[in-house]
């Protein structure tokens, strides 16, 4: 097991409401074929859309699995949607879901939600504005033995879980796909990392099919190649990140599928190996 400083992680409570779908006054969205499209998007409780569900082919936009919540207070929010992390304990505070557990399976940038799961019993008592609140653990975790890495977004506890060998000085991560940095979009340039996503850019189908991004689904693990994600998004060639899928394909331009990081470093001292077995929902 990767040793870690998990014992001086400190958990704190952050809190948002159920955060109600929004549109402008025009309910179009422009496709990257530009065709004007009405189709669902974030927000909301999605109760046919899952963890482990494809991230593809969904009549939507930026399909946000689950429920999506957010703070009315913009400071807040902030602190909700960084110290969030991926695995962390999510329960409802009010309404007639109250009480219900799940999880946190991504924060969604540009809309800042933080996306959780519930099991269907618990969604169909939920209701928008009901409170959620989570113990928010993970931020300021570390790799003691591998101080070119760097962790974000993600629970000490599942961190543990995930399928992470250690073989000649680096990681060896299960990941479903390797991702080339050219078709990295919405959301590189962005001046850190510990919140919010970005994009696999899906537009060029035969990009697409040929690295395996056509089958990805929500919760999968992916690798970043000559991603560096540790002071912000962008390119540099040799760094490495993890990443999971936390949102559905788009149709917009420059955007697909979201990817919120839980590993990055400068140095090539992170693998991966595609593998079945590279789902969060299978280690929580």
């Amino acid at each position: 097991m990767v040793k870690t400083n998990k014992d001086k992680v400190v958990m704190q409570s952050v809190q948002g409401k159920i955060h109600h779908p929004a549109f402008p006054p025009s309910p179009y969205r422009i496709s990257h074929e530009g065709e004007p499209m009405v189709l669902p998007a974030t927000g909301g409780i999605c109760y046919n859309v899952k963890i482990g569900d494809s991230a593809f082919g969904l009549s939507g936009d930026h399909i946000e699995p689950g429920v999506s919540i957010k703070n009315p207070d913009a400071r807040e929010n902030n602190a909700l949607t960084t110290l969030s992390c991926i695995g962390n304990i999510a329960k409802v505070v009010s309404g007639d879901g109250k009480g219900g557990i799940g999880y946190v399976t991504g924060m969604h940038g540009g809309i800042d939600h933080v996306l959780i799961h519930f099991e269907n019993d618990i969604l169909d008592d939920l209701s928008v504005d009901d409170k959620i609140l989570i113990k928010a653990y993970g931020q300021g975790l570390k790799l003691l033995n591998y101080e070119d890495i760097t962790v974000m977004n993600i629970d000490p506890n599942l961190f543990e879980k995930l399928p992470i060998k250690e073989y000649d000085g680096k990681l060896i991560v299960n990941v479903a796909a390797i991702i080339p940095p050219y078709l990295m979009g919405s959301g590189i340039g962005a001046s850190t990392s510990f919140t919010g996503d970005y994009d696999i850019m899906t537009a060029d189908i035969d990009e697409v099919k040929k690295h395996g991004i056509d089958k990805l689904k929500f919760g999968d693990l992916v690798l970043l190649k000559d991603c560096d994600n540790t002071f912000g998004r962008g390119y540099l060639s040799g760094a490495v990140s993890i990443g999971v899928v936390i949102h559905s394909d788009c149709i917009k331009m420059g955007h697909g599928p979201g990817i919120t990081t839980i590993l990055t470093s400068k140095k090539p001292i992170i693998e991966g190996m595609i593998s079945e077995n590279s789902n969060i929902k299978d280690f929580i």
